[in-house]
């Protein structure tokens, strides 16, 4: 019996981990380890870097490389990668594989470790390209051509590794809690991210303080003087970093308990949701596309090719009107006027949204106005608040199954030109107060940047769902934009927050920002086009 468990176990964990490593977002993700991998072995003369030792840099010997790597490493992999495993469990309700697993002698403990395991063997695949990138950043920066493997691997199982496992299991966590199944639970994985990331000096779980130690005490060994604080995160310096030669870190025996703890942390936190888990009973499975664990709002399952049950059928009617609208004027030889396309996908984006969500976003705008003053926190609010639905653009078809339908319908330059409208209208609506007020007040300027602000976001969001088929990339990658601009990071602010001392936009110009959009809508059609001409 329990060589017959683990043989399931092993089964789920290899077959998700087959199926998930071949979709867009495992690559992007991929690439973006990668790069930032990188960024954390930069040229000698690069005044951008992650790992600041005082004003110092290690040799980039094994020891340093791996350290900066694993540290950069998983911190991106518990926010990115968090967006690629989860989803698996929605996925196996939406396609019925659930039901059949049900029917089957494994248990709830069984199901969900082999969903944690599979998980945690996407992430530590992403690890392992990313120590191969490190280890080919050491010999292309030409400081030390000495292999080093245990140096090198050392710092990836003692500070990655245990990160991967706690991101591996809260994705099974989350999808067996209804509210986080969807969309809302994307969000809140950031904002439990960015609490970790802060109240742990960059590396999550702690480490960090004993990583900082050792290089200090090699850097007093040296005659050395540390000219500044020891930090984790993409800074810009004044000048290179001078180098100091370092060891690597020994562990002592507190930190590696601690590891160990964290790692078994994990796994019961995986297995925990056994207690509450429905072991997809159809009578308990709920939800809207958007916030409450559907196709789409999950985020997280790869859109199937069977119309999604959505409860009293209003996103699925709407969408399946709008196609049938299309096959029969492809039928006829006609085309519906754009303005008819662009009513149907706004009923598509918008009609399972809950009353609720319009008084908010009513109230955002009303406060703008009654303030009487364009604060860049009112627009900030009023553009992070329909993240779940801007990141439906480009998969709203395959969210409901119709993917196969509407690929018979040859008007591609119609269907994505009126997606991209029905966005920006979405977009314009929800910060309406903010631009009222910027016009009242003569604030041109910034009322262009508001402008530019409502064309780039949903064509972002179009071409990344576009092209990745999924909404995760768009939510993590749009979190990411809108945090670092509200933070007043002006090369990210892509909306007019961020303004100098003369309260002018101080990010990108208008124009550029504009240009980009269009760009990108424009990279979106061609990249559907392409789909549509492989069918």
């Amino acid at each position: 019996m329990t060589a017959l468990l683990g043989t399931a176990l092993w089964g789920i964990a290899v077959a998700d981990f087959r199926e998930r490593t071949r979709r867009p977002a495992y690559l992007v993700t991929l690439a973006a380890a990668v790069g930032l991998g990188w960024l954390a072995v930069p040229p000698a003369d690069s005044v951008w870097v992650i790992l600041d030792a005082g004003g110092y840099r290690g040799l980039y010997d094994g020891a340093w490389v791996g350290t900066a790597t694993a540290l950069a490493g998983g911190l991106w992999l518990m926010l990115g990668g968090f967006y690629v495993v989860r989803g698996t469990v929605t996925r196996d309700r939406l396609t019925g594989v659930g039901q059949v697993l049900a029917g089957t002698p494994m248990s709830r403990t069984t199901y969900l470790a082999g969903k944690f395991l599979s998980n945690l063997l996407v992430l530590a695949s992403m690890a392992g390209v990313l120590a191969l990138t490190a280890l080919g950043l050491q010999i292309a920066r030409g400081e030390s051509y000495a292999m080093e493997p245990v140096a090198l691997l050392a710092p990836f199982v003692l500070f990655t590794v245990p990160v991967l496992a706690v991101t591996s299991a809260a994705a099974v966590l989350f999808e067996t809690i209804r509210p986080l199944r969807a969309g809302l639970g994307n969000i809140v994985w950031f904002v439990v991210w960015m609490s970790l990331l802060l109240g742990s000096s960059g590396v999550p779980f702690g480490g960090f303080d004993a990583v900082a130690a050792s290089m200090q005490s090699s850097v007093v060994e040296q005659g050395l003087t540390p000219a500044g604080e020891f930090s984790l995160g993409l800074t810009e310096v004044g000048e290179p970093l001078r180098v100091f030669d370092w060891d690597g870190l020994v562990p002592s025996a507190g930190l590696m308990v601690g590891r160990l703890v964290v790692l078994l942390a994990a796994v019961l936190l995986a297995v925990l949701p056994a207690l509450w888990f429905d072991r997809f009973d159809a009578s308990r499975a709920a939800g809207s596309p958007v916030f409450a664990g559907g196709a789409g709002g999950a985020g997280g399952a790869e859109p199937v090719r069977t119309p999604a049950p959505v409860p009293g059928g209003r996103a699925a009617g709407t969408a399946s009107a709008v196609s049938v609208d299309s096959m029969t004027s492809a039928r006829t030889g006609t085309r519906p006027g754009l303005g008819r396309m662009v009513a149907g996908e706004l009923r598509v984006l918008t009609s399972d949204l809950p009353r609720w969500w319009w008084l908010v976003a009513l109230g955002l705008n009303v406060a703008a106005v009654v303030v009487g003053e364009p604060g860049t926190a009112l627009l900030a609010a009023a553009w992070i608040w329909p993240v779940l639905v801007w990141s439906r653009l480009g998969t709203q078809h395959l969210e409901h199954g119709l993917d196969t339908l509407l690929g018979a319908y040859p008007g591609t330059l119609h269907r994505v030109t009126a997606q991209w409208v029905a966005g920006v209208a979405l977009t314009a609506v929800t910060a309406v107060g903010p631009l009222a007020n910027m016009l009242l007040a003569g604030e041109s300027v910034r009322a262009a940047h508001w402008a530019a602000g409502a064309l780039v976001i949903p064509s972002l969001a179009l071409l990344l769902g576009t092209v990745t088929r999924t909404p995760r990339v768009f939510q993590v990658l749009y979190l990411v934009v809108w945090y670092m601009a509200l933070n007043e990071v002006a090369g990210f602010d892509l909306m007019g927050i961020v303004l100098d001392g003369a309260g002018r936009p101080a990010g990108p110009s208008a124009v550029v920002v504009s240009g980009a959009a269009l760009c990108m809508t424009a990279a979106a059609l061609a990249v559907r086009r392409v789909q549509h001409l492989r069918r």
